[in-house]
C-alpha cells in the first residue's frame, strides 16, 4: 500500500507478471541451459481504479498471435466479484538463445502451443 492507502503501482506489473510466468509455465516453457526462452522488452499499465485493502485480483491474461520471435501480451485486472476494469496493461516478450541471449525465430512446437490455429 503507498501512502494514499491504494496498491502501489508497481505491485501491479508483479500481478501481471504472475499471469504471464503461470502461462508460461502451463505451455511448459521453463528455461535452461538449451532451451528458448521469453524475455519482456517492454511493459505499460494503464490505471484505471485504484486497488484498496482487502481485496482479491482478477488477472485476465491474453496473448496475441506470435510474431517471428516476439509475442505481444494483455493483461485486464479487476477485483474478484466486481467486472469493473481496475488496470490494462500490456507486455511485449522477445524468445532468445538461452546460450548467445540473442533473439530467435519461435520453434514451430512452441508457436503451435502458444496459437493452434497454426497446426
Amino acid at each position: 500500500m503507498d501512502a494514499a492507502g491504494h496498491v502501489n503501482n508497481t505491485i501491479y506489473f508483479r500481478y501481471m507478471e504472475q499471469a504471464r510466468v503461470e502461462w508460461l509455465e502451463e505451455l511448459r516453457l521453463k528455461a535452461g541451459p538449451n532451451a528458448p526462452f521469453a524475455v519482456v522488452v517492454n511493459a505499460s499499465c494503464t490505471f484505471l481504479i485504484p486497488f484498496t485493502h482487502p481485496g482479491v485480483v482478477d488477472v485476465r491474461f491474453f496473448a496475441d498471435r506470435p510474431g517471428r520471435s516476439s509475442l505481444q501480451t494483455y493483461y485486464e485486472l479487476r477485483l474478484i466479484d466486481d467486472e469493473r476494469i481496475c488496470a490494462e496493461g500490456s507486455a511485449k516478450m522477445v524468445f532468445v538463445d538461452s546460450r548467445t541471449g540473442k533473439s530467435i525465430v519461435i520453434p514451430d512446437n512452441l508457436r503451435r502451443l502458444i496459437d493452434p490455429s497454426q497446426e
